[in-house]
Protein backbone atom coordinates (compact mmCIF):
# COMPACT_ATOMS: atom_id res chain seq x y z
CA UNK A 1 0.00 0.00 0.00
CA UNK A 2 3.20 2.12 0.47
CA UNK A 3 3.49 2.73 -3.23
CA UNK A 4 -0.47 3.88 -3.49
CA UNK A 5 -1.33 7.34 -3.86
CA UNK A 6 -2.82 9.13 -1.00
CA UNK A 7 -5.77 9.57 -2.78
CA UNK A 8 -6.27 5.84 -3.34
CA UNK A 9 -4.84 5.24 -0.10
CA UNK A 10 -7.50 7.33 1.74
CA UNK A 11 -10.45 4.42 0.54
CA UNK A 12 -7.99 1.62 2.06
CA UNK A 13 -8.27 4.02 5.44
CA UNK A 14 -11.62 4.34 5.27
CA UNK A 15 -12.04 0.87 5.12
CA UNK A 16 -10.20 0.34 8.01
CA UNK A 17 -11.78 3.06 10.20
CA UNK A 18 -15.76 1.51 9.16
CA UNK A 19 -14.76 -1.72 10.06
CA UNK A 20 -12.60 -4.07 12.11
CA UNK A 21 -13.41 -6.00 15.68
CA UNK A 22 -12.76 -3.09 18.06
CA UNK A 23 -15.60 -2.21 20.11
CA UNK A 24 -16.78 1.61 19.27
CA UNK A 25 -19.43 3.21 20.61
CA UNK A 26 -22.31 3.87 18.69
CA UNK A 27 -22.51 7.87 18.25
CA UNK A 28 -18.87 7.60 17.37
CA UNK A 29 -18.77 8.57 14.01
CA UNK A 30 -16.08 8.20 10.90
CA UNK A 31 -13.86 11.76 11.07
CA UNK A 32 -12.58 12.15 7.48
CA UNK A 33 -10.01 14.69 7.27
CA UNK A 34 -8.35 13.31 4.77
CA UNK A 35 -10.47 15.09 1.68
CA UNK A 36 -9.93 18.60 0.95
CA UNK A 37 -13.63 19.30 -0.02
CA UNK A 38 -14.62 22.31 2.24
CA UNK A 39 -17.93 22.21 4.36
CA UNK A 40 -18.70 25.82 3.93
CA UNK A 41 -19.86 27.42 1.01
CA UNK A 42 -21.11 30.99 -0.42
CA UNK A 43 -24.24 31.32 -0.17
CA UNK A 44 -24.71 35.04 -1.94
CA UNK A 45 -23.91 34.08 -5.44
CA UNK A 46 -25.57 30.96 -5.48
CA UNK A 47 -29.26 32.94 -4.54
CA UNK A 48 -28.14 35.05 -7.35
CA UNK A 49 -27.63 32.48 -9.85
CA UNK A 50 -30.85 31.31 -8.89
CA UNK A 51 -32.85 34.75 -9.62
CA UNK A 52 -31.08 35.14 -12.39
CA UNK A 53 -32.20 31.68 -13.41
CA UNK A 54 -35.80 32.89 -12.74
CA UNK A 55 -35.56 36.58 -15.18
CA UNK A 56 -33.97 34.47 -17.61
CA UNK A 57 -36.93 32.22 -18.10
CA UNK A 58 -39.19 35.25 -18.14
CA UNK A 59 -36.79 36.31 -21.25
CA UNK A 60 -37.14 33.30 -22.86
CA UNK A 61 -40.92 32.89 -22.40
CA UNK A 62 -41.76 36.08 -23.63
CA UNK A 63 -40.31 35.16 -27.13
CA UNK A 64 -42.82 32.30 -27.82
CA UNK A 65 -45.69 33.60 -25.39
CA UNK A 66 -48.27 32.59 -27.99
CA UNK A 67 -47.19 29.22 -27.20
CA UNK A 68 -49.00 27.22 -24.43
CA UNK A 69 -47.11 23.92 -24.90
CA UNK A 70 -43.60 24.98 -22.83
CA UNK A 71 -41.65 26.15 -25.61
CA UNK A 72 -39.46 29.09 -25.14
CA UNK A 73 -37.31 31.38 -27.13
CA UNK A 74 -33.74 33.10 -26.99
CA UNK A 75 -33.48 36.04 -24.67
CA UNK A 76 -33.94 39.58 -26.70
CA UNK A 77 -31.17 42.23 -26.18
CA UNK A 78 -33.50 45.36 -26.58
CA UNK A 79 -35.07 46.22 -23.48
CA UNK A 80 -33.95 43.93 -21.36
CA UNK A 81 -31.64 46.04 -19.22
CA UNK A 82 -35.46 48.30 -18.47
CA UNK A 83 -37.39 44.78 -17.81
CA UNK A 84 -34.41 43.58 -15.10
CA UNK A 85 -35.25 46.90 -13.18
CA UNK A 86 -38.39 45.58 -13.53
CA UNK A 87 -37.94 42.33 -12.28
CA UNK A 88 -35.15 43.32 -9.63
CA UNK A 89 -38.09 45.77 -8.01
CA UNK A 90 -40.79 43.07 -8.15
CA UNK A 91 -38.25 40.59 -6.08
CA UNK A 92 -36.67 43.01 -4.02
CA UNK A 93 -37.18 41.08 -0.53
CA UNK A 94 -36.00 37.88 -2.37
CA UNK A 95 -32.66 36.59 -1.26
CA UNK A 96 -30.18 37.23 -4.30
CA UNK A 97 -31.91 40.02 -6.17
CA UNK A 98 -30.29 42.55 -4.23
CA UNK A 99 -26.71 41.08 -5.13
CA UNK A 100 -28.06 40.69 -8.74
CA UNK A 101 -28.77 44.26 -8.82
CA UNK A 102 -25.85 45.48 -7.41
CA UNK A 103 -23.71 42.95 -9.42
CA UNK A 104 -25.40 44.82 -12.97
CA UNK A 105 -24.89 48.05 -11.31
CA UNK A 106 -20.75 47.06 -10.71
CA UNK A 107 -20.56 46.06 -14.12
CA UNK A 108 -21.63 48.87 -15.50
CA UNK A 109 -20.55 51.84 -12.73
CA UNK A 110 -16.71 49.85 -11.92
CA UNK A 111 -15.79 48.09 -14.82
CA UNK A 112 -17.01 50.28 -17.10
CA UNK A 113 -19.25 47.26 -19.52
CA UNK A 114 -22.72 47.61 -20.90
CA UNK A 115 -25.75 46.53 -18.74
CA UNK A 116 -27.54 45.00 -21.12
CA UNK A 117 -25.22 43.25 -22.99
CA UNK A 118 -23.74 41.71 -19.59
CA UNK A 119 -27.79 40.57 -18.59
CA UNK A 120 -27.98 39.57 -22.38
CA UNK A 121 -24.47 37.10 -22.28
CA UNK A 122 -25.96 35.61 -18.49
CA UNK A 123 -29.65 34.82 -19.46
CA UNK A 124 -28.15 33.49 -22.84
CA UNK A 125 -24.89 31.45 -20.49
CA UNK A 126 -27.55 30.68 -17.45
CA UNK A 127 -30.26 29.38 -20.34
CA UNK A 128 -27.58 26.85 -21.86
CA UNK A 129 -29.38 27.94 -25.13
CA UNK A 130 -25.97 28.30 -27.52
CA UNK A 131 -22.85 26.72 -27.90
CA UNK A 132 -20.29 28.72 -25.70
CA UNK A 133 -19.10 31.89 -28.28
CA UNK A 134 -15.80 32.35 -28.25
CA UNK A 135 -15.29 28.93 -27.00
CA UNK A 136 -12.44 29.73 -25.04
CA UNK A 137 -14.12 31.61 -22.83
CA UNK A 138 -17.84 34.24 -23.26
CA UNK A 139 -16.74 37.62 -23.91
CA UNK A 140 -17.49 39.58 -20.92
CA UNK A 141 -17.35 36.55 -18.66
CA UNK A 142 -13.46 36.81 -19.51
CA UNK A 143 -13.52 40.64 -18.98
CA UNK A 144 -15.06 40.18 -15.18
CA UNK A 145 -12.99 36.88 -14.29
CA UNK A 146 -9.85 38.79 -15.60
CA UNK A 147 -10.51 41.50 -12.78
CA UNK A 148 -10.97 38.70 -10.51
CA UNK A 149 -7.76 37.24 -10.94
CA UNK A 150 -6.16 40.78 -10.67
CA UNK A 151 -7.18 41.36 -7.34
CA UNK A 152 -7.02 37.87 -5.79
CA UNK A 153 -3.62 36.50 -7.50
CA UNK A 154 -1.84 39.99 -8.67
CA UNK A 155 -3.03 42.64 -5.91
CA UNK A 156 -1.05 45.95 -6.32
CA UNK A 157 1.64 44.49 -7.77
CA UNK A 158 2.79 45.96 -10.89
CA UNK A 159 1.60 44.54 -14.15
CA UNK A 160 2.46 45.65 -17.42
CA UNK A 161 -0.08 44.40 -20.25
CA UNK A 162 -3.15 42.13 -20.54
CA UNK A 163 -3.78 38.20 -20.68
CA UNK A 164 -6.00 35.56 -21.89
CA UNK A 165 -8.26 33.35 -19.98
CA UNK A 166 -9.41 29.46 -20.56
CA UNK A 167 -12.32 28.86 -18.52
CA UNK A 168 -11.94 25.07 -17.29
CA UNK A 169 -13.88 22.23 -15.78
CA UNK A 170 -11.40 22.89 -12.55
CA UNK A 171 -7.93 22.19 -11.56
CA UNK A 172 -7.77 18.88 -13.00
CA UNK A 173 -9.12 19.84 -15.83
CA UNK A 174 -6.36 22.48 -16.12
CA UNK A 175 -3.67 20.25 -15.68
CA UNK A 176 -4.34 17.48 -18.25
CA UNK A 177 -4.95 20.11 -20.36
CA UNK A 178 -1.43 21.61 -20.17
CA UNK A 179 0.64 18.43 -20.04
CA UNK A 180 -1.32 17.60 -23.17
CA UNK A 181 -1.09 20.51 -24.92
CA UNK A 182 2.75 21.12 -23.87
CA UNK A 183 3.25 17.69 -25.18
CA UNK A 184 2.08 18.06 -28.38
CA UNK A 185 3.69 21.42 -29.71
CA UNK A 186 6.86 20.07 -28.48
CA UNK A 187 7.29 21.95 -25.45
CA UNK A 188 7.96 19.11 -23.42
CA UNK A 189 9.11 15.56 -25.02
CA UNK A 190 9.79 12.29 -23.47
CA UNK A 191 13.39 12.40 -21.38
CA UNK A 192 13.02 16.53 -20.99
CA UNK A 193 13.38 17.56 -17.20
CA UNK A 194 11.02 19.04 -15.39
CA UNK A 195 11.36 20.93 -11.84
CA UNK A 196 8.27 19.96 -9.24
CA UNK A 197 8.40 22.37 -5.62
CA UNK A 198 7.55 19.46 -3.26
CA UNK A 199 5.07 19.15 -1.16
CA UNK A 200 2.94 19.29 -3.65
CA UNK A 201 -0.87 17.85 -4.98
CA UNK A 202 0.04 14.50 -5.73
CA UNK A 203 -0.75 13.87 -9.56
CA UNK A 204 1.60 16.58 -10.39
CA UNK A 205 4.19 13.88 -9.25
CA UNK A 206 2.35 11.16 -11.25
CA UNK A 207 1.76 12.48 -14.03
CA UNK A 208 5.09 13.55 -15.65
CA UNK A 209 6.19 9.57 -15.02
CA UNK A 210 2.97 8.34 -17.08
CA UNK A 211 3.96 6.73 -20.97
CA UNK A 212 1.95 9.59 -22.18
CA UNK A 213 5.21 11.90 -20.87
CA UNK A 214 8.16 9.97 -19.48
CA UNK A 215 9.58 12.82 -17.54
CA UNK A 216 12.53 12.82 -15.70
CA UNK A 217 12.02 15.60 -12.77
CA UNK A 218 14.22 17.51 -10.20
CA UNK A 219 12.50 18.01 -7.24
CA UNK A 220 12.94 22.00 -5.14
CA UNK A 221 11.73 20.28 -1.44
CA UNK A 222 10.54 23.10 1.08
CA UNK A 223 11.81 22.13 4.47
CA UNK A 224 9.52 22.30 7.80
CA UNK A 225 12.68 23.53 9.73
CA UNK A 226 12.58 26.68 7.44
CA UNK A 227 8.96 26.72 7.79
CA UNK A 228 8.38 25.02 4.33
CA UNK A 229 9.98 27.93 2.27
CA UNK A 230 11.98 26.93 -0.50
CA UNK A 231 16.02 27.61 0.26
CA UNK A 232 17.91 29.13 -2.66
CA UNK A 233 20.03 26.27 -2.73
CA UNK A 234 17.08 24.10 -3.68
CA UNK A 235 15.81 27.02 -6.00
CA UNK A 236 19.03 27.51 -7.57
CA UNK A 237 18.61 24.06 -9.46
CA UNK A 238 16.24 26.18 -11.38
CA UNK A 239 19.35 27.61 -12.97
CA UNK A 240 20.70 24.59 -15.13
CA UNK A 241 19.50 24.48 -18.70
CA UNK A 242 18.14 20.89 -18.69
CA UNK A 243 15.11 22.45 -16.17
CA UNK A 244 12.34 23.30 -19.23
CA UNK A 245 9.57 24.19 -16.54
CA UNK A 246 8.82 24.31 -12.92
CA UNK A 247 5.66 23.08 -11.49
CA UNK A 248 4.58 24.25 -8.11
CA UNK A 249 1.33 25.07 -5.68
CA UNK A 250 1.30 27.90 -4.28
CA UNK A 251 0.33 28.01 -1.34
CA UNK A 252 1.55 24.56 -0.74
CA UNK A 253 -0.31 21.56 -0.78
CA UNK A 254 -0.42 20.12 1.92
CA UNK A 255 2.02 22.58 3.90
CA UNK A 256 -0.45 25.08 3.27
CA UNK A 257 2.31 27.93 3.25
CA UNK A 258 2.34 30.53 0.44
CA UNK A 259 5.75 30.89 -0.72
CA UNK A 260 7.07 33.98 0.81
CA UNK A 261 8.21 37.54 -1.03
CA UNK A 262 11.75 36.56 -0.82
CA UNK A 263 11.51 33.27 -2.78
CA UNK A 264 9.38 34.72 -5.50
CA UNK A 265 11.89 37.44 -6.11
CA UNK A 266 14.50 34.98 -6.15
CA UNK A 267 12.73 32.88 -8.80
CA UNK A 268 12.18 36.24 -10.70
CA UNK A 269 15.85 37.29 -10.95
CA UNK A 270 16.58 33.31 -12.50
CA UNK A 271 14.26 33.81 -14.61
CA UNK A 272 15.80 36.77 -16.05
CA UNK A 273 18.74 34.90 -16.10
CA UNK A 274 16.55 32.24 -17.87
CA UNK A 275 14.33 33.68 -19.92
CA UNK A 276 12.66 30.24 -21.51
CA UNK A 277 12.08 28.47 -18.36
CA UNK A 278 8.48 27.61 -18.34
CA UNK A 279 6.50 28.63 -14.67
CA UNK A 280 2.87 26.95 -14.12
CA UNK A 281 2.24 27.80 -10.96
CA UNK A 282 -1.52 26.04 -9.13
CA UNK A 283 -2.58 28.88 -6.89
CA UNK A 284 -6.51 27.67 -6.06
CA UNK A 285 -4.84 28.47 -2.11
CA UNK A 286 -3.79 32.05 -2.73
CA UNK A 287 -7.49 33.40 -1.92
CA UNK A 288 -7.04 32.34 1.93
CA UNK A 289 -4.15 33.94 2.19
CA UNK A 290 -2.86 37.45 3.79
CA UNK A 291 -1.96 39.94 0.59
CA UNK A 292 -1.33 37.20 -2.04
CA UNK A 293 0.64 37.55 -5.02
CA UNK A 294 0.99 34.86 -7.32
CA UNK A 295 4.51 34.35 -9.34
CA UNK A 296 2.06 35.57 -12.50
CA UNK A 297 2.61 38.62 -11.30
CA UNK A 298 6.07 38.67 -11.31
CA UNK A 299 6.54 36.61 -14.02
CA UNK A 300 3.76 37.47 -16.48
CA UNK A 301 5.36 36.43 -19.53
CA UNK A 302 6.76 32.79 -18.54
CA UNK A 303 3.63 31.89 -15.85
CA UNK A 304 0.94 29.68 -16.98
CA UNK A 305 -1.74 30.29 -14.23
CA UNK A 306 -3.61 27.80 -12.94
CA UNK A 307 -6.67 29.19 -10.67
CA UNK A 308 -10.22 27.15 -9.65
CA UNK A 309 -12.87 28.31 -7.46
CA UNK A 310 -13.55 25.08 -6.01
CA UNK A 311 -12.28 25.82 -2.29
CA UNK A 312 -12.64 29.03 -2.00
CA UNK A 313 -16.45 28.99 -2.93
CA UNK A 314 -17.40 25.66 -1.59
CA UNK A 315 -17.97 24.84 -5.60
CA UNK A 316 -16.10 21.53 -6.03
CA UNK A 317 -19.01 19.99 -7.56
CA UNK A 318 -19.09 22.77 -9.83
CA UNK A 319 -15.98 21.88 -11.61
CA UNK A 320 -14.82 25.67 -12.09
CA UNK A 321 -11.29 26.71 -13.29
CA UNK A 322 -8.99 28.81 -15.12
CA UNK A 323 -5.99 28.58 -16.94
CA UNK A 324 -4.47 32.30 -17.37
CA UNK A 325 -1.47 33.20 -19.70
CA UNK A 326 -0.04 36.65 -21.15
CA UNK A 327 -0.86 37.93 -24.69
CA UNK A 328 3.10 38.34 -24.63
CA UNK A 329 4.65 34.98 -23.61
CA UNK A 330 7.21 32.36 -24.07
CA UNK A 331 5.26 29.31 -24.90
CA UNK A 332 4.09 31.15 -28.12
CA UNK A 333 7.79 32.30 -28.72
CA UNK A 334 9.17 29.04 -28.07
CA UNK A 335 6.50 27.70 -30.89
CA UNK A 336 7.39 29.95 -33.71
CA UNK A 337 11.29 28.91 -32.63
CA UNK A 338 10.41 25.08 -33.46
CA UNK A 339 12.67 23.42 -36.10
CA UNK A 340 10.70 23.62 -39.87
CA UNK A 341 9.92 19.41 -39.55
CA UNK A 342 8.47 20.36 -36.10
CA UNK A 343 6.15 23.40 -37.65
CA UNK A 344 5.03 21.51 -40.39
CA UNK A 345 3.65 18.88 -38.09
CA UNK A 346 2.15 21.37 -36.11
CA UNK A 347 0.44 23.21 -39.02
CA UNK A 348 -1.28 20.11 -40.24
CA UNK A 349 -2.35 19.72 -36.79
CA UNK A 350 -4.24 22.46 -36.12
CA UNK A 351 -5.08 23.82 -40.33
CA UNK A 352 -8.65 22.31 -39.92
CA UNK A 353 -9.51 25.18 -37.70
CA UNK A 354 -7.72 27.80 -38.85
CA UNK A 355 -6.29 29.31 -41.73
CA UNK A 356 -3.03 30.54 -40.21
CA UNK A 357 -2.30 27.95 -38.39
CA UNK A 358 1.31 28.86 -37.59
CA UNK A 359 -0.15 32.10 -35.57
CA UNK A 360 -2.70 30.36 -33.15
CA UNK A 361 -1.51 31.28 -29.75
CA UNK A 362 -0.88 28.40 -26.97
CA UNK A 363 -3.77 29.55 -25.06
CA UNK A 364 -6.03 28.95 -28.31
CA UNK A 365 -4.31 25.80 -28.82
CA UNK A 366 -5.19 24.36 -25.11
CA UNK A 367 -9.39 24.90 -26.65
CA UNK A 368 -7.81 22.94 -29.59
CA UNK A 369 -6.93 20.16 -27.69
CA UNK A 370 -9.31 19.83 -25.11
CA UNK A 371 -11.46 18.55 -27.83
CA UNK A 372 -9.17 16.54 -30.25
CA UNK A 373 -8.62 19.65 -32.48
CA UNK A 374 -11.42 17.59 -34.52
CA UNK A 375 -14.42 19.04 -32.15
CA UNK A 376 -12.82 22.06 -31.49
CA UNK A 377 -16.04 24.11 -33.09
CA UNK A 378 -17.59 22.11 -29.63
CA UNK A 379 -15.07 23.20 -26.93
CA UNK A 380 -15.76 25.29 -24.40
CA UNK A 381 -17.15 25.24 -20.58
CA UNK A 382 -20.36 25.12 -20.33
CA UNK A 383 -22.21 28.33 -20.09
CA UNK A 384 -24.28 27.91 -16.81
CA UNK A 385 -20.65 26.97 -15.25
CA UNK A 386 -19.46 30.08 -16.40
CA UNK A 387 -22.05 31.93 -15.25
CA UNK A 388 -21.38 30.82 -11.67
CA UNK A 389 -17.96 31.20 -12.32
CA UNK A 390 -18.84 35.18 -13.10
CA UNK A 391 -21.34 35.63 -9.82
CA UNK A 392 -18.57 34.55 -7.93
CA UNK A 393 -16.26 36.73 -9.32
CA UNK A 394 -18.01 39.53 -8.88
CA UNK A 395 -19.28 38.78 -5.19
CA UNK A 396 -15.72 38.90 -4.41
CA UNK A 397 -14.87 42.04 -6.47
CA UNK A 398 -17.86 43.96 -4.55
CA UNK A 399 -16.45 42.82 -0.66
CA UNK A 400 -14.48 45.61 -0.68
CA UNK A 401 -14.07 44.79 2.95
CA UNK A 402 -13.03 41.26 2.42
CA UNK A 403 -16.27 40.29 5.03
CA UNK A 404 -16.03 36.53 3.12
CA UNK A 405 -12.52 36.19 3.12
CA UNK A 406 -12.04 36.80 6.52
CA UNK A 407 -14.96 35.14 7.93
CA UNK A 408 -13.19 31.93 6.31
CA UNK A 409 -9.88 32.39 7.54
CA UNK A 410 -11.56 33.16 10.95
CA UNK A 411 -13.11 29.83 10.68
CA UNK A 412 -10.50 27.67 9.56
CA UNK A 413 -7.57 29.28 11.74
CA UNK A 414 -10.23 28.36 14.95
CA UNK A 415 -10.41 24.74 14.24
CA UNK A 416 -6.73 24.74 13.73
CA UNK A 417 -6.49 25.85 17.21
CA UNK A 418 -8.82 23.61 18.66
CA UNK A 419 -6.63 20.67 16.61
CA UNK A 420 -3.03 21.91 18.07
CA UNK A 421 -4.80 22.51 21.71
CA UNK A 422 -6.45 18.84 21.77
CA UNK A 423 -3.21 17.26 20.67
CA UNK A 424 -1.04 19.37 23.64
CA UNK A 425 0.98 20.71 21.21
CA UNK A 426 1.88 24.53 21.22
CA UNK A 427 1.46 25.79 17.64
CA UNK A 428 4.09 27.33 15.81
CA UNK A 429 5.09 31.22 15.94
CA UNK A 430 2.31 33.19 14.00
CA UNK A 431 3.46 33.25 10.30
CA UNK A 432 2.24 35.43 7.86
CA UNK A 433 2.60 32.88 5.18
CA UNK A 434 0.87 30.50 6.98
CA UNK A 435 -2.94 29.59 5.16
CA UNK A 436 -3.88 26.93 7.15
CA UNK A 437 -6.30 24.91 4.88
CA UNK A 438 -4.58 22.33 5.72
CA UNK A 439 -1.77 21.40 8.14
CA UNK A 440 0.90 18.64 8.19
CA UNK A 441 1.78 16.70 11.15
CA UNK A 442 4.91 16.10 10.55
CA UNK A 443 6.50 13.29 12.79
CA UNK A 444 10.04 14.01 12.67
CA UNK A 445 9.62 17.92 13.05
CA UNK A 446 6.77 17.84 15.67
CA UNK A 447 7.79 14.19 17.03
CA UNK A 448 11.09 15.03 17.55
CA UNK A 449 10.33 18.89 19.00
CA UNK A 450 7.85 16.72 21.73
CA UNK A 451 9.77 13.40 22.62
CA UNK A 452 12.95 13.70 21.49
CA UNK A 453 14.93 12.74 18.33
CA UNK A 454 15.31 9.51 20.04
CA UNK A 455 11.73 8.71 20.05
CA UNK A 456 11.52 9.80 16.70
CA UNK A 457 14.40 7.28 15.39
CA UNK A 458 12.41 4.49 17.20
CA UNK A 459 9.09 4.98 15.87
CA UNK A 460 10.61 5.39 12.05
CA UNK A 461 12.58 2.41 12.88
CA UNK A 462 9.54 -0.03 14.56
CA UNK A 463 7.05 0.95 12.25
CA UNK A 464 5.60 0.54 8.79
CA UNK A 465 4.90 3.62 6.27
CA UNK A 466 1.43 4.35 7.05
CA UNK A 467 1.03 2.18 10.14
CA UNK A 468 0.19 4.68 12.44
CA UNK A 469 -2.94 6.39 10.41
CA UNK A 470 -4.10 2.68 9.75
CA UNK A 471 -4.11 3.00 13.45
CA UNK A 472 -5.64 6.13 14.04
CA UNK A 473 -8.13 4.52 11.71
CA UNK A 474 -9.12 1.47 13.03
CA UNK A 475 -9.26 2.85 16.68
CA UNK A 476 -10.70 6.21 16.42
CA UNK A 477 -12.27 6.51 13.14
CA UNK A 478 -10.49 9.26 12.33
CA UNK A 479 -8.72 9.35 8.52
CA UNK A 480 -6.01 11.54 7.18
CA UNK A 481 -3.58 11.38 4.17
CA UNK A 482 -0.24 10.48 4.59
CA UNK A 483 1.90 13.32 3.73
CA UNK A 484 4.66 11.56 2.19
CA UNK A 485 2.14 10.79 -1.28
CA UNK A 486 2.65 14.47 -1.70
CA UNK A 487 6.33 14.46 -1.63
CA UNK A 488 7.12 15.64 2.02
CA UNK A 489 10.27 13.98 2.66
CA UNK A 490 9.37 12.77 6.49
CA UNK A 491 6.17 10.21 8.05
CA UNK A 492 3.39 12.95 8.20
CA UNK A 493 -0.19 13.05 8.20
CA UNK A 494 -2.63 15.70 6.27
CA UNK A 495 -5.20 17.18 8.00
CA UNK A 496 -7.97 18.92 5.93
CA UNK A 497 -8.76 22.22 8.19
CA UNK A 498 -11.91 22.78 5.53
CA UNK A 499 -14.21 19.87 6.08
CA UNK A 500 -15.25 19.14 9.59
CA UNK A 501 -16.32 21.42 12.32
CA UNK A 502 -14.61 22.62 15.17
CA UNK A 503 -15.54 20.22 17.89
CA UNK A 504 -14.58 17.01 14.84
CA UNK A 505 -11.16 18.68 14.96
CA UNK A 506 -10.99 18.34 19.04
CA UNK A 507 -11.96 14.78 18.80
CA UNK A 508 -9.04 14.11 16.55
CA UNK A 509 -6.50 16.10 18.22
CA UNK A 510 -7.59 13.68 21.62
CA UNK A 511 -7.35 10.68 19.34
CA UNK A 512 -3.76 11.87 18.24
CA UNK A 513 -3.04 12.54 21.52
CA UNK A 514 -3.84 8.82 23.04
CA UNK A 515 -1.85 7.31 20.01
CA UNK A 516 1.08 9.20 20.77
CA UNK A 517 0.67 8.26 24.03
CA UNK A 518 0.64 4.98 23.54
CA UNK A 519 4.00 5.18 21.77
CA UNK A 520 5.62 6.98 24.24
CA UNK A 521 4.74 4.13 26.44
CA UNK A 522 6.42 1.23 24.15
CA UNK A 523 9.42 3.34 23.50
CA UNK A 524 9.35 3.35 27.09
CA UNK A 525 9.26 -0.25 27.73
CA UNK A 526 10.90 -1.24 24.65
CA UNK A 527 13.89 0.88 25.39
CA UNK A 528 13.87 1.50 29.35
CA UNK A 529 14.14 5.42 28.13
CA UNK A 530 11.79 7.99 28.73
CA UNK A 531 11.22 10.53 26.25
CA UNK A 532 11.76 14.04 26.27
Amino acid sequence: MASLSPFELKDELIKAAGGGAVERPANLAMLNAGRGNPNFLATIPRHGFWQLGLFAMRESERAFAYMPEGVGGFPKREGIEERFEIFAREFKDTPGTGFLAGAVSYVRDQLGLNAGDFLYEMCEGILACNYPVPDRMLKLSEIIVGQYLRREMIGKHPFVGEFDIFAVEGGTAAMTYIFNTMRENFLISPGDTIALGRPIFTPYIEIPQLNDYQLEVVNLDADVANRWQYSKKELDKLRDKKVKAFFLVNPSNPPSVKMDDESLQYIAEIVKERPDLILLTDDVYGTFADDFVSLFALCPKNTILVYSYSKYFGATGWRLGTIATHRDNVFDAQIAALSKDKRAILHKRYESITTEPDKLKFIDRLVADSRTVALNHTAGLSTPQQVQMVLFSLFSLMDTPDAYKNALKRLIRNRKAALYREMGIAPEKEDENQVDYYTILDMEYLGGREHGREFVDWIINNTQPSELLFELAKEARVVLLPGRGFGTPHPSGRVSLANLNESDYMQIGRAIRKLMDRYVKRFHEATGKKAK
